[in-house]
């Protein structure tokens, strides 16, 4: 070997020594954007659990609190008949039978005001509060928004989890292959599952599906 051969040989290591660098970070980038989508993940995969349990709880709320609605409504209409029926037969009724007559009627008109709106005494003016008609259609309606809610949630923290999952494995494929492409769309996917998971504690866009 001579002295050409020598510095070839020299020049050679130097190189391979600098790609072994270079391959060295470009694994170690890799491996730092793997473990920060995985933590993105465990952090959706969280918020996915809760807005699952949230729109079960709220969806079955929504339906007792309708069907207790259906319910007063049905017997508040049976006292409205009541009465219809007992306020014509009030005038052909004899003298003596009207005060106990008029009685009843008060009653069942005090009773038909009741299942309209009857506020909890201790939160009178709260209407998501109380059993009347008026505070369990609020109570409904409440438990329908936070229903809706969950599960737009629960939507984005789903296409959250697809697009994370695909990110980390194209970013594992990236480190095995050394391909900068690859690992550039393991990137976009994570970056698309990051603002889908924030979007989907705070709702900031509406998905609209």
């Amino acid at each position: 070997m001579d002295s050409r051969d020598a510095a070839e040989l020299i020049a050679e290591l130097h190189e391979e020594k600098a790609e072994h660098k270079v391959a060295d970070r470009f694994r170690d980038r890799a491996a730092l954007l793997i473990a920060f989508l995985a933590a993105v993940l465990a952090i959706g995969g969280l918020g996915g659990g809760n807005a699952t349990d949230d729109l079960l709880v709220n969806s079955i709320r929504t339906a007792d609190t309708w069907a207790f609605y259906q319910a007063k409504n049905i017997r508040q209409t049976m006292y409205e008949i009541a009465a219809e029926d007992l306020e014509g037969r009030l005038a052909a009724m004899p003298a003596e039978s009207r005060p106990a007559a008029q009685k009843r009627l008060a009653e069942y008109r005090a009773t038909v005001a009741r299942y309209d709106s009857e506020p909890d005494a201790k939160s009178p003016g709260d209407p998501l509060k109380g059993e009347g008609k008026k505070e369990l259609r609020a109570q409904a309606q409440s438990y329908e928004a936070a229903r809706d809610r969950a599960a737009e949630q629960d939507t984005n923290f789903d296409l959250a989890e697809v697009a994370l999952q695909l990110a980390l494995v194209l970013g594992s494929v990236a480190i095995l292959a050394l391909n900068r492409a690859i690992l550039g769309l393991s990137v976009a996917l994570g970056v698309v599952g990051s603002l889908l998971t924030l979007n989907g504690f705070l709702l900031l866009v509406p998905l609209g599906i």
